[in-house]
């Protein structure tokens, strides 16, 4: 059923919009029935109807992005379809990358990242940046420089984080899908407030060329959100790959849009009803991972609770301090390029509070840090010798109201145990290199969404995607999004 929305003319095959998923605008353009310069206007006339109570979008690029669809477009799985960038990395000439922080000069970049060059190439036109927290440090949208980011399911409540600008626009129905990033669940998390898909690829899957070797020691990578497993796949083939100079290489990648086509072998499936130090989950997220559960055994898997050894209280000092140095030499970087010194005033107290921490990280403790996470992923693939997949709730609660967490709480333990009591899971597989995938499989008893994570073993984003395809065939969710208006 066709629901016009803001911005929507005469043309039937637009009128279908929001039912369409990225490829599935793509085949319209190639087939002739829309141009990309009206799939551009669309996605304008949506951004600026909902932009205003949404507060997604923080850079807009409209005037070259119609320039861009006028012009002779590459041959891709996403010719002539709308897109956004997050604001963090992924350089796109001509926009600035702020980070949301107030200290990060608004420098428009002189190139593009490879990533951004990827993108392009698979024919996806660039719209702007989008809404993140400052250095994408926490699991919710709402920085000083840039405001909240509403949900667009309930405009009281956070879209995660750190990719939550994105992953609004697509539940809101601007675009179908838009990029993210993840150092610890900032693909997922989003995807699980906004009820979207959202894969972490493998560790160095993507390549940060040309300007870096990689982020966070390796805990950080790209991709997207999305409505639909296919558009995630096809958005895995058109950046995955390495090239000379990035500094490890993720194994070989698939052919992820036509392999998930194929149903996944019967798979050995564990799943954990509790957080990994014990506590228990909400109800609501209880219930997602059972139903779950329920339903990958009716589809034919073998499923049973188990848990992998990983060791929350080893775990979250060494991650806590590979982050604070790297953020620490991040930040006097930046200091060093600007010709300015960074002050408290220059921050919220949240990231000022975890710079200082990483300034006193000394290289012993550092290299400590660098063991744990190492031992971390031997036990994560000892545990993948036994089960093909994990099954867990992405979050510990469904989403939270925005203004939830101290944000100037300087005091790094104090202000980040409400954080990961909130997210216990995903910066597990940021730890352990893993692929994880978000499914918007489930809703609390208040309508927002709660979504159910999969984890794969290393380099194994093809059965992940695989079975996540046989799940969206199962139980559909994409008339939830067609349903979505602010």
């Amino acid at each position: 059923m066709s629901r016009p929305g803001p911005g929507l003319g005469e043309n039937v095959a637009i009128s279908e919009y929001v039912e369409l998923d990225g490829i599935g605008l793509a085949e319209l353009v190639t087939s002739k029935k829309v141009k990309p310069s009206e799939l551009v206007e669309e996605a304008i006339a949506r951004a600026e109807a909902v932009n205003p109570k949404l507060n997604a979008v923080v850079f807009a690029d409209y005037e070259r992005a119609r320039a861009t669809a006028l012009s002779r477009l590459p041959k891709g799985a996403f010719t002539g379809v709308p897109f956004f960038l997050k604001d963090i990395f992924a350089f796109a000439e001509g926009m600035p990358t702020r980070q949301a922080c107030r200290f990060m000069p608004a420098f428009p970049s002189d190139h593009d990242s490879l990533l951004t060059a990827r993108f392009r190439a698979a024919g996806l036109i660039m719209l702007g940046k989008t809404n993140v927290p400052e250095f994408g440090l926490v699991p919710t949208t709402e920085s000083k420089l840039y405001g909240p980011c509403h949900n667009p399911w309930n405009l009281a409540y956070s879209t995660g984080g750190s990719s939550g600008g994105s992953a609004a626009l697509v539940a809101a129905g601007v675009v179908p899908l838009a990029h993210a990033n993840d150092g610890g669940g900032s693909i997922r998390i989003p995807a699980s407030c906004c009820g979207l898909v959202g894969l972490k690829p493998t560790r160095a899957r993507t390549s940060y060329a040309p300007d870096f070797g990689d982020i966070v020691d390796g805990l950080a990578v790209d991709l997207v959100v999305s409505r639909t497993v296919r558009d995630t796949a096809a958005a895995l083939d058109a950046v995955a790959g390495n090239i000379q100079g990035d500094p490890y290489w993720a194994p070989p990648p698939d052919n992820y849009l036509q392999g998930m086509k194929r149903k996944p072998n019967k798979l050995r499936i564990a799943f954990s009803t509790r957080k990994l130090d014990g506590s228990p989950l909400h109800e609501d997220c209880l219930a997602a991972v059972r139903a779950a559960a329920k339903l990958c055994a009716d589809e034919g898997h073998e499923v049973e609770e188990a848990s992998p050894d990983l060791d929350q209280a080893m775990l979250i000092p060494g991650f806590m301090a590979l982050w604070g140095a790297n953020l620490a030499a991040g930040i006097d970087f930046l200091g060093q390029m600007t010709g300015r010194t960074p002050t408290a005033e220059d921050f919220e107290g949240l990231t000022w509070g975890l710079y200082e921490a990483g300034k006193q990280v000394s290289a012993s403790q550092y290299l400590i840090a660098k063991g744990i996470m190492g031992q971390a992923t031997r036990n994560a693939a000892k545990f993948h010798q036994t089960y093909d997949v994990w099954l867990t709730a992405t979050l510990g609660t469904p989403p939270v109201k925005l203004g939830t967490f101290d944000m100037e709480e300087r005091d790094p333990q104090k202000s980040f145990a409400p954080l990961i009591d909130y997210v216990p899971f995903t910066a597990m597989q940021n730890v352990t290199g893993q692929p994880a995938i978000n499914l918007p499989l489930h809703w609390s008893k208040q309508g927002l969404p709660v979504g159910v994570q999969f984890v794969g073993r290393y380099g194994d984003e093809l059965t992940l995607l695989q079975l996540a395809g046989e799940l969206e065939q199962a139980a559909p969710w994409a008339e939830r999004y067609a349903g979505i208006r602010i």
